[in-house]
């Protein structure tokens, strides 16, 4: 059977491996029939799950990145003779006018509430980020009014954009890449808190670490750290940390070292500092953690009891002891933690899955572009 029309998915910020961009939205439109390839900093041109990468040479810096490698990611689309094009960053909204003048159909991916992001940026100097993110949010709104569609991961992001053209498409999990079959017991498993993602202040990294050096020693409890340190300094600030000792440092994980690790902890840890784009956001590896069986012990956030419920417990993030009472408290009651992780997994089978959310994608692109085969 033929491919349906040809879509690229564009970014100059983003691994070419992103789990959201490829692993789910290039994989479930190339599922759907769609010819998809992924336009991003890359050592190689690949084909993943059906998504072909064309890569361009990664940015050693953030001006080498707007300079260079958005203007390359954008030619490259244009030489692909896409006939969609899905941006993935915010600074590419301007190239995005410019390939509708091409006469491409644009659909823009906003993955963060970029107002209330650069609110939180440490590199921009604080006096400045008030009206940084007020001049951000009129120029995105107006960039976008021009566009096909606009994808948001949550309702607060949504409803900056006209709804007749905003898809709301949630960063679920993909259930059939997250229940590994080599997971060990739960009642078996070391005293071991995982956690996934960016390793910065604002994420927490600081208060994980403390509160792991104040869990009580005799349980042998160890934090599992898979992600990159931003900054790098910050791994070596934290070395004079009690906790440190604790701490295993596991880099940038794959996949399936993602799957593994989650087949092997005992607890989640997921305790963003309260900043306002963190509010009501809805971090992917909260949703792994719970797809994966396990407790999670998470920012007390109302948007997030709401979505979790009884799969979680809830602290202040900004307080390592409280961290450390509900991290020991799981490790010492196995029986009502397996039950907590339970409740998360079923809640993620139910509701909380990537199926329903590729839905609401493939029909956004439906409208947009067209079905993804002819006759389709």
């Amino acid at each position: 059977m033929s491919r349906g029309p040809l879509v690229a998915h564009l970014t100059s910020v983003h691994d070419a491996h992103d789990v959201r961009i490829l692993g789910k939205e290039c994989r479930a439109l190339a599922e759907a029939g769609y010819d998809v390839v992924l336009i991003a900093p890359h050592d190689r041109d690949e084909t993943v799950e059906g998504v072909r990468i064309i890569a361009v040479p990664p940015p050693r810096s953030r001006w080498e990145r707007l300079t260079f490698t958005t203007p390359a990611v954008v030619r490259k689309a244009l030489r692909s003779g896409a006939r969609l094009v899905h941006l993935h960053d915010p600074e590419l909204l301007p190239w995005g006018l410019w390939l509708k003048l091409r006469g491409r159909r644009v659909i823009y991916d906003a993955h963060e509430n970029l107002p209330k992001d650069i609110r939180t940026k440490h590199y921009l100097p604080l006096a400045l980020r008030a009206g940084m993110s007020m001049v951000a949010d009129a120029l995105e709104r107006a960039l976008c009014a021009g566009l096909d569609g606009v994808v948001t991961v949550t309702p607060g992001i949504a409803v900056r954009f006209p709804a007749a053209r905003t898809a709301l498409v949630r960063n679920y999990p993909r259930l059939d890449e997250l229940e590994g079959d080599d997971a060990s017991p739960y009642a078996s498993r070391r005293s071991v808190v995982l956690y996934l993602g960016g390793l910065s202040a604002i994420r927490g990294t600081r208060e994980m670490v403390r509160a792991i050096g104040r869990v009580d020693a005799g349980m042998g409890a160890e934090l599992w750290l898979a992600g990159r340190f931003d900054p790098p300094s910050l791994e070596a600030e934290l070395a004079s940390e009690p906790g440190w000792a604790h701490t295993r440092r596991l880099g940038w994980q794959t996949r399936s070292q993602v799957v593994s690790l989650l087949g092997q902890a005992r607890v989640g840890l997921l305790v963003l500092h309260p900043a306002p784009n963190h509010l009501d956001s809805l971090p992917i590896k909260l949703f792994e953690y719970m797809a994966a069986g396990l407790p999670v012990v998470a920012s007390d956030f109302p948007a997030w009891r709401e979505i979790v419920g009884e799969g979680a417990m809830y602290v202040d993030p900004m307080d390592p002891d409280a961290i450390a009472r509900a991290v020991q408290w799981l490790l010492t009651h196995p029986s009502e933690a397996a039950a907590m992780g339970a409740a998360g997994r079923a809640a993620v089978r139910e509701t909380l899955h990537w199926d329903r959310e590729a839905a609401t994608l493939k029909q956004l692109y439906a409208r947009v572009v067209g079905p993804p085969r002819s006759g389709g």
